[in-house]
């Protein structure tokens, strides 16, 4: 190694982690998306503990959910963070409202995060990891890293297992309080508990992309792939043209 070639693999190696850092904040949403995240969820526990009014709390936290999304709408940005969030909170006030038991406000995210922690580990069981899955559009690799790129793979397991045992440890602490703890210790500690375990997961899959295999981006590949094709079709045509000219030239020489 040369003394060029080392600061040139160092700028490689942090232009790979600016990339993967910069790919993981557009997958999950980055600050905004968690104050998205975080801001019903709030809303709600502050108003109940305030007046123990269900049906306000529920309103204001649906509300602000429909203004979020409005407002991304009228930044023509994009929406699908906070549209995932009004659905969430739509659920909780359905639920919450059927049951005309506050606490079930919480419920259907509390199954969520189960269900998407087993759903983390399932997945890397069989080989096909959850979060190699959603970041592989945004790394415009797809899914070639099952095949080609096997050290890529491994890193989305770990981080795929990162994010299971992340989130079955969080479900771990919400359920038992969800039967044992009142409507507000239990919106409260959801509140404490949305960023942090997400901040750490994140945290996680950057170190484990970081050090990983640069992604194989297929849409390069097919864009290389059918510009060849156009070219050797070019080639052809003119060689087709060519030999045609020939022809006609001896013919009149005949």
């Amino acid at each position: 190694m040369t003394s060029l070639d080392k600061p040139t693999e160092e700028t490689e190696a942090d232009d790979a982690r600016a990339v993967t850092e910069a790919a993981l904040f557009e997958a999950f949403g980055g600050v905004r998306g968690m104050v998205e995240t975080v801001l019903p969820g709030l809303l709600f526990v502050t108003i109940f503990t305030i007046n123990n009014d269900l049906h306000m709390s529920a309103i204001a936290a649906l509300a602000v959910s429909v203004v979020l999304v409005v407002v991304r709408l009228a930044m023509k940005d994009t929406v699908k963070h906070a549209f995932s969030g009004v659905f969430g909170v739509a659920f909780g006030v359905v639920f919450a409202m059927m049951t005309d038991n506050a606490k079930n406000f919480y419920l259907p995210g509390m199954l969520y995060t189960l269900g998407l922690a087993l759903a983390y580990i399932v997945t890397t069981l069989a080989g096909v990891p959850l979060i190699g899955l959603i970041l592989g559009p945004v790394f415009k690799e797809n899914l070639s890293w099952r095949t080609r790129n096997p050290g890529r793979k491994k890193a989305y397991a770990k981080a795929s297992y990162a994010w299971g045992l992340i989130l079955l440890a969080k479900s771990a602490i919400l359920f038992p309080l969800y039967w044992w703890a009142d409507t507000e210790q239990l919106g409260w500690v959801l509140v404490i508990l949305k960023i942090p375990p997400f901040l750490l997961a994140v945290w996680l899959t950057w170190v484990f992309l970081a050090k990983a295999p640069p992604p194989i981006d297929v849409f390069a590949e097919m864009e290389a792939a059918e510009k060849a094709e156009a070219e050797q079709a070019r080639r052809e045509s003119a060689e087709r043209d060519d030999s045609a000219d020939s022809a006609g030239g001896r013919h009149r020489k005949a």
